[in-house]
């Protein structure tokens, strides 16, 4: 650590005091998360193995749901044992490693939402090129583009955050590490670096919003030339990635665009964005994609047919 460190255990005061209330958390929360990894990983296996999922658009789905069980085991697994815990413990180190996978994966998230849209807008603007275009080398590329721009968003974060000396106080008040809750236990002004993380992190969040936003306003002007069916299924295929987007950014533009307070809303929201949408995105792409759940239905019938 660059800065002088006298603290190497931080303890998070959590969601909630009462342990009444927090063993009701854990009952609720728990199969929340295993819905998440269980959701998101029937994804990724019926992507992987139905050949009818092959476009880029399921190669894409596939990715995200990776994304979507690394960003949720970041923090629910300890949030969950912790609510279990009258002292919630973690150390120096291992907060700034929640830090690093946190920024980490909702970046790439981000950049594979804004990658989406631009597989749509290819899909619906120029279809006769879609193939062509959307080559699978490409696919390839934007996906790692996806995760390397999350690591260096991430990296950035952690190496402004590790110069600054932590002398005690050692309580967040919160269930995870973030950046802000931890900035207010360092023992000298923050203002720069707390300047300075909430840049890297808006100028990423206002940009993909905004391609993002741009892209879905030019999809709905060009279905106007397509059929009455194929402005229905490109609609229905739209509104999943465009509720996806609003569940995403919604919660963050609340956090981040207010003044920083204690307040218990704050961690609502936040147990919004890291345990609840998680568990919504395969629900979402399945209940609004006709070709998943006739694939789903089809694994699930080789396997019964198997047993």
């Amino acid at each position: 650590m660059a800065g002088t460190n006298n603290v190497t255990e931080l303890i998070l005061t959590g969601l909630f005091q009462d342990p009444e209330v927090q063993r009701a958390c854990f009952v609720v929360f728990l199969p929340v998360y295993l819905a998440t990894v269980v959701g998101n990983g029937l994804i990724v296996l019926t992507v992987s193995i139905s050949k009818s999922l092959h476009s880029p658009m399921y190669f894409f789905l596939s990715y995200l749901s990776v994304v979507e069980i690394s960003y949720s085991s970041t923090v629910v697994p300890k949030f969950i044992t912790d609510l279990m815990t009258k002292i919630k413990a973690i150390s120096l180190k291992g907060c700034l490693a929640q830090i690093f996978f946190f920024h980490f994966f909702g970046v790439a998230e981000i950049l594979l939402l804004v990658v989406m849209a631009y597989d749509r807008y290819v899909a619906i603007c120029k279809p006769l090129h879609y193939m062509k275009i959307m080559s699978r080398g490409l696919c390839h590329v934007l996906v790692a583009g996806s995760w390397l721009g999350g690591f260096l968003h991430s990296i950035i974060q952690v190496l402004i955050t590790i110069q600054l000396p932590f002398c005690g106080p050692n309580i967040i008040d919160h269930y995870f590490c973030d950046l802000q809750p931890l900035f207010k236990l360092a023992c000298t002004d923050t203002f720069v670096e707390g300047v300075s993380v909430l840049a890297n992190s808006g100028l990423i969040a206002l940009c993909s919003f905004f391609i993002l936003v741009s892209s879905y306003i030019v999809i709905l002007v060009n279905l106007r030339n397509h059929s009455a069916e194929g402005r229905r299924k490109a609609l229905s295929t739209c509104a999943s990635h465009i509720t996806v987007v609003i569940l995403f950014f919604g919660p963050a533009i609340f956090l981040y665009m207010r003044p920083s307070s204690t307040f218990t809303e704050d961690k609502l929201v936040a147990v919004f964005y890291t345990v609840i949408t998680p568990m919504l995105n395969p629900i979402i792409y399945t209940l609004r994609n006709a070709e998943v759940k006739v694939a789903m239905r089809r694994l699930w019938g080789k396997k019964n047919s198997v047993v």
